[in-house]
Parts: structure tokens; sequence; C-alpha cells
């Protein structure tokens, strides 16, 4: 299976077109030759016309080109009616999309006034109990066959409109029926999508795009590359555009790093042609990370060096860390093997950071750049290694983007039978003037991210980023962000929508200050329970949104406590930590 033309040389892949709304009237057509779309959410109550209105304008005045507004209920999707004729009787034509979760009812009402529709496989027809229930093929087929007759209706009202449709699997809600016979997995993802879209094609309906997100980014790299694969195999009228997006991936810069890890990789690969950050932050936010994210794209990946084509190191479907002996990256500090991947400083940042470092911390340098033995090579010539104990680099100056030097280094060691450990550099050539600092992080992520969801690196150096505090910081986050470390506590926090039933930057704040020495620990934040219970089960505890005013709290997947008042329920997080052993007492 092949997810793109190559890992070493950029191509975007060839889509066909699919339109939302009137191109002639502010519509936007997504894949083709067309330029990668970017898109939001509102955050505040679909019946509230006016602030959906006033926060689709805000939107539109950074440069949002989609905007996604929920419909949870048919009364919800009816007042899209009354949105969108707000919007265009001032002038604002950007296409809609009702996000549409349980309720086909609502899926077709919306249909009726908006430029497109999501739904999600996972719970349009089906539903997640987390039952276990063994299927034969006959039931599993007549199970199919329900969910067939469930969402042709849809299928067929969007055909006849003109409308869009978003098939958008959530690895967080995906169906009893489908872990059940897939598992958790990338497969069952790819799977649950195909079973829709297979729907929409027996209907001759093509106007639709793909999505396969997760919080963590990588099984969405994983399931966004399978997706691709599986669609290649199906054949050439199988290209649909891809959204690209990483949910719940928190605020600040966690959820730009995680983002720019899952969506960056996937744009370097030459896929995507639609994007969304998802910021647990206002939503206009999302916009600029969007906006710089793709400004960085074709400096990052390989648009002209010509490569000589030799098998990766890696499996791109299945994550694995690629196998390397132990050595000394230092005395106290060793690298390679089963050691956590290690942070490794220049000179100039150890010299700023070391006198403020305590005993205690976790965040600290591991090794430092010029005292270590590293043999720098130029992977695009031949090269000789003596011994699998050699740390080895990309040397600078080399003229190819980090992430195709270092895959080609990795590939050209295992293709002469070396495990060498691999010291990973976010940059090989330097800017006449430093980035900005959002943009040594979006470009470090992106980097570093994607060669770690390829199993690749045994220790990084970052040092686009010129502060020396800040780039040592930002070395330990991309790492946490890509599930290599744990240093501090994790979050999963949703972005708001008009579901939410809490205050989520408000609330996420609160459990932070709380909680965010915890380290190891990872707590799942979530306004509602569409991705909820699922995004729960790779986290330790959750604080969930169950009704108005009333929080549910979770242990992994389970609900352990129900209907807690908001004002009590940060309270009764903690005391749950406490009980299953979790908790520690921050130190003065």
């Amino acid at each position: 299976m092949q997810y793109c033309a190559s890992p070493y040389l950029f191509q975007r892949r060839q889509t066909r077109e699919v339109t939302v709304g009137d191109p002639a009237r502010g519509g936007v057509i997504i894949g083709g030759e067309h330029p990668v779309v970017m898109q939001s959410m509102l955050t505040c109550d679909t019946m509230d016309t006016k602030a959906s209105v006033q926060q689709t304008l805000e939107l539109v005045a950074v440069g949002c080109q989609i905007v996604r507004i929920t419909a949870p209920t048919v009364k919800d999707a009816a007042n899209l009616q009354n949105i969108v004729k707000e919007l265009r009787d001032q002038g604002c034509f950007v296409p809609i999309v009702a996000d549409i979760h349980f309720k086909p009812d609502a899926a077709m009402e919306a249909a009726k006034w908006v430029e497109k529709v999501r739904i999600n496989p996972g719970n349009y027809a089906d539903s997640k109990k987390f039952a276990i229930k063994e299927y034969t093929n006959e039931q599993y087929e007549a199970e199919l066959q329900r969910i067939e007759e469930r969402f042709t209706p849809l299928v067929k009202l969007c055909k006849d409109l003109g409308r869009a449709m978003r098939i958008g699997t959530n690895h967080g809600s995906l169906s009893d029926r489908i872990m059940n016979r897939f598992g958790d997995s990338p497969l069952g993802m790819v799977e649950s999508a195909l079973e829709f879209a297979r729907i929409a094609r027996k209907n001759d309906y093509h106007n639709f795009v793909f999505s396969m997100k997760s919080s963590n980014p990588k099984v969405m790299i994983e399931c966004y590359r399978l997706l691709v694969a599986r669609l290649n195999e199906l054949g050439p009228d199988w290209n649909y555009p891809i959204h690209l997006g990483v949910t719940e991936a928190g605020e600040g810069e966690d959820g730009r790093i995680k983002s720019a890890i899952g969506i960056g990789s996937l744009l370097c690969d030459g896929l995507g042609d639609t994007i969304r950050v998802s910021l647990t932050e206002d939503s206009p936010n999302e916009i600029a990370v969007c906006r710089d994210l793709l400004a960085q794209i074709p400096s990052l990946s390989n648009r002209n060096a010509t490569v000589a084509e030799i098998k990766p190191s890696y499996d791109p479907f299945t994550f694995q860390r690629r196998s390397t002996p132990e050595i000394e990256l230092s005395e106290t500090v060793k690298c390679g093997g089963e050691q956590t991947v290690r942070v490794v400083v220049t000179q100039a940042t150890w010299d700023k950071v070391a006198p403020k470092i305590r005993p205690k911390d976790d965040v600290k340098p591991e090794g430092i750049y010029e005292d270590l033995n590293v043999f720098e090579v130029d992977p695009t010539t031949d090269f000789k290694i003596n011994c699998e104990t050699q740390l080895v680099t990309v040397k600078d100056g080399v003229a190819l983007p980090a992430v195709t030097a270092f895959r080609l280094l990795a590939a050209k060691l295992k293709h002469l039978g070396l495990n060498n450990p691999i010291l990973l550099k976010d940059c090989l050539n330097f800017p006449e003037a430093p980035w900005e600092p959002k943009i040594a992080l979006l470009r470090a992520s992106v980097v570093v991210g994607a060669l770690l969801a390829d199993g690749i690196g045994d220790a990084v150096l970052i040092r686009g980023e010129s502060g020396g505090g800040q780039s040592l910081r930002l070395a330990y986050n991309i790492l946490q962000a890509a599930g290599c470390r744990s240093f501090k506590t994790d979050y999963v926090a949703c972005p708001s929508c008009g579901r939410t039933l809490f205050n989520l930057q408000t609330v996420t704040a609160r459990i932070k200050a709380r909680t965010d020495h915890l380290k190891g620990v990872k707590i799942a934040i979530m306004g509602c329970i569409v991705n909820g219970p699922g995004e729960m089960a790779d986290a330790d505890f959750g604080y969930v949104g169950g009704a108005p005013n009333k929080i549910n709290l979770y242990v992994g997947k389970q609900p352990i406590k129900f209907n807690i008042p908001e004002a009590e329920a940060v309270d009764r997080l903690v005391d749950l930590i406490r009980e299953h052993g979790k908790w520690v007492e921050p130190e003065p």
C-alpha cells in the first residue's frame, strides 16, 4: 500500500473537486488544484441567532473560508435558516456547515439551509455503549443494511439540493459495532468511513470529503495514511478530498504543537485539502494558526531536490520506534534502545539555562551538542560508519528540508544494515533573521513531530527558537505531544461549540490550576458526550458535561460520578484523582 507518491519528494495528492456553496458568491472548491481551505467552528448556542451571526462575521474577517455550526437537535437545525438568512442579508456568503451527531432528523433539516453537512459515522446510525458483542457475517450485513436505510435519505437530499458532505470519523466515537469487528484502531476508523462512502457512491453522490480525527497526533497520522492508501487501492475514482485536524488538541502551545505535528506532517507529504486547528480558545485564533502553518509547508517539504528512492526505514501504517542500541549520551544519561527520547541543547543554550536549573527539575538539558561524539552525515552522499554505537545526525547545510534529510538518513542506515541512534534537529539551515517564536514553534513541531511519528529519533535538538529557556521547553513539549515522553500533566481538551455545557476556557484554566503539577497524569476535559467516552479511553480521568451545570467524572472510559454541580466538580475531580493514588501535593 502507498499513501503518497514519495516520502522524499513533495507531490500533492490529486483529488476530485468538491463544491461547497456557489463559488461565484463566496462558496469554495475543495481539492483539485485549489489552495488548502481554512475552516473553524462557532462556540455559541446555535439557537442564539445574533451571536451565531456575529461569531461568523468575526471568523470571516480573519480569513475563515468555511464556518461550522453544531446542530444537536432538529430545533437547532431549523434555526440555521435564520442564521444563514441574516448572514446573506448582510452580504456574507461564507459556506456554512452543520455539524451532526446522533440525530439523522437534524441532518435532514439542516441540509435544507446550509451548504454542507458533517456526519460522524460512529454515531449517525450506530451507538457507543462499550458493549461487547460478536457479530456473525449475517448479523453484520444486517447492521449495514440498517445503516443504509437511515443514511440514504440524507445522501439523496444532499444530491438533490447540491449540498456537500463530510464523512468525519472520530477516534473517540467509533461505534460498538466497528469496535467489535476492527478494534479501536486506524483500520476501524477507515472502514467506518468507507461504509458510509459506499452508500453515497451507490446513489451516485460524490460531493463529499473524508476526515479521520484523533486527539493523538500519531494515531491521526496513521489513520489518514491508511485512508489514502485504501482509497488508492479502491481505484482512481475514489480520489475524494481530505479534511485534516487533530481533535481536542487543547490550548496554548500544547494545542498548537499537537496540531502542527498531525496536520503539518501530512501536508508535507502532499495530503490535505482543507484544515482546522481545534483550540480551546476563541475561534479566530484557530485561523491565525492555520495561516501560519500553511505558510511554513513549502519550505519544510522537498519541492525540488532529486533524491534517490530508497525503501523507508518505517512502516507508515503502524507506529514502531526504530530499533537502536543503547549508548551513553553523557556520564549520567543514556540514549537509544529502550531509553526515552533525550533532549540536547547547544552550548549557548546551556550557558543561558544552567544557572536556573534545580536538582528536581524535569525540564533540563541532557546533553550539550558541542560536547557530544556526533557523526554528522550528508545523507545525499555515500558514507561509512564503523560501529552502531555511534550517534549520528544530518550535518548542517545539506540542501534538503530536515524531514526529508532525516528520513533519507534512517533509510540509508537500514540499507547498510546499521541501527545507529539518531539525533534529530529542527532545522539544518537558519534564516537571515530569527523566526518569530510562534513560527519557530510550528516549524519545530512539524519537523521533529513528523519524524518521531515515523519512529525516527533518539534525541532532539531545537535551535530555531532563539530563546534558551523557550527552546528547551519546546523540545520537551514536542516530545510530550508526540507521546514520546511525559514530564507534566497531559490534557485532552475539546474546543467549544454549541453543544458545550460549560465554559471550556474557564473550566480548563481552573482544572489546570489545580492539577498541572501531576506529572504523567492525563486528564480529558470534554464539553459534552460526543467524543467524551472514546477520547477518555486514552486518559486517566475525564471531566465531561453531562447536563446544563452538571458534570460527569470518568476514570478511563468508565463514568464514575454523575450530575455533580459544576461549582463542586473540580474539587470532586481532585478527590477522584486522590482516590486512585495519582495525587501528590504541589511543591511550594
